[in-house]
């Protein structure tokens, strides 16, 4: 395979461990070395002088939002900073209190927290929780028709979809299914949080309410995320502080004594990629290796795994799904206390989620991926995975995240 951007991509430099394959980029990302020196300096600048620094930090912010929203194609007046895609969702989750019943719709593929969080929303108001099974092979055809389908019998107030699927690594028709809620009265909440970077065009615009992260795909330091939403009128910080009297999205641009650097340097990391390598040829040539590890790494399940590429209905881009040996991660919990141990053994970063009692493992590939730490995965950690499972299958069940540790 020749990969269209071997020159390009070594101008960009990590901190990453050079001791551990690093195939779980949609995780927790990663921060080049530009974008670590450009925090850095903003960091001292804060440190030199606090009472300055913090006084003229709204303006800051405000610049760094408008020239992230530049970057994304939305209006200004239409996208916040906030933490995380989780926060974000706490936002219009908080916007909805005091309204009497909310009922919420979600999918079986929803990521974790942000699902917890509209439970508890529900809960708090008395409304109800509907969620929507969705098999993991339906095409996006059949997503919008069982979406559709459960919207018209219960009519929720809030549904909450994912674009691409943290747990699952396939995309949703979000904006036909968007749409379809805009008709039918009901607000829509996306999780974009991996659409930035790995979508040319991320932000859902028939959606109500839109998060991404840009800790993820965009490499911007963690804790940087957008809320994008057509009427932000209702919408507040999670925590107030002086800018709570301004209008949206101002007035999420005040955070009191918080380090937002972070959100600073977010245009810079974006910038960074694109010139040094260029946002189309990251897409490329992360999508490109990642075909190249299902087929390599199936190829190591053959024989331990029947069907160990299951049909995720629309894969997307950097992320892909392989089955885990039989009995791993067949829970969340489960699948959660594979990644400490298995990173400490075969010296790889990798991500295990768990789907409707299977377990699998998700790659997410980034320009610092190489074929090489994909070929350790196929003849060094597959194998690990193989004898885990059998240990399991001889009843010795983890119960701490070090229980799989191997035996000297």
């Amino acid at each position: 395979m020749q990969l269209r951007v071997d020159q390009q991509h070594t101008r960009v430099r990590w901190t990453l461990d050079p001791a551990v394959r690093h195939l779980n980029h949609g995780s927790f990302g990663a921060v080049p070395v530009a974008v670590q020196e450009r925090q850095h300096r903003l960091r001292a600048e804060m440190e030199a002088n606090p009472v300055r620094w913090f006084a003229a930090i709204g303006e800051r912010v405000a610049e760094a939002r408008e020239d992230l929203a530049d970057l994304l194609h939305v209006p200004h007046g239409h996208l916040a900073l906030v933490p995380n895609a989780s926060a974000g969702a706490s936002v219009v989750h908080q916007s909805l209190l005091g309204q009497g019943p909310v009922d919420v719709m979600v999918t079986s593929h929803g990521y974790g927290a942000i699902s917890a969080g509209m439970s508890r929303l529900a809960a708090r108001t008395g409304g109800r929780v509907h969620r929507i099974h969705i098999p993991l092979d339906a095409a996006a055809e059949r997503v919008v028709d069982l979406v559709h389908e459960a919207l018209t019998r219960h009519r929720p107030r809030l549904l909450v979809i994912d674009q691409i699927t943290s747990s699952t690594a396939r995309a949703f028709p979000v904006g036909e299914i968007c749409t379809l809620a805009r008709g039918l009265g009901v607000t829509t909440l996306v999780d974009g949080a991996h659409a930035p970077g790995v979508l040319p065009d991320p932000v859902v615009r028939e959606a109500d309410h839109w998060v991404g992260n840009l800790h993820k795909f965009v490499c911007a330091p963690r804790g940087t995320a957008v809320l994008v939403s057509r009427d932000g009128d209702s919408l507040h910080p999670v925590i107030d502080s002086w800018g709570a009297g301004r209008n949206f999205p101002e007035r999420f641009d005040h955070v009191g004594t918080l380090d937002v650097t972070a959100w600073l340097v977010a245009p810079f990391a974006w910038r960074h990629l694109d010139e040094e390598v260029g946002w189309e040829a990251i897409r490329s040539y992360s999508a490109e290796l990642a075909d190249v590890g299902v087929a390599r790494v199936a190829d190591a399940l053959a024989g331990l795994v029947n069907d160990p590429v299951p049909d995720v209905g629309q894969p997307v881009g950097p992320m892909r799904l392989l089955r885990l040996p039989t009995g791993l991660g067949a829970t969340r919990e489960d699948a959660d206390a594979l990644r400490v141990p298995f990173n400490d053994e075969a010296g790889i970063a990798l991500a295990f989620t768990s789907f409707e009692g299977c377990g699998f493992l998700r790659l997410s590939t980034h320009i610092h991926t190489t074929i090489d730490d994909l070929d350790h995965l196929a003849t060094v950690g597959i194998p690990l995975l193989h004898r885990w499972a059998e240990r399991r299958e001889q009843g010795d069940a983890p119960t701490q995240p070090n229980h799989f540790k191997e035996e000297a």
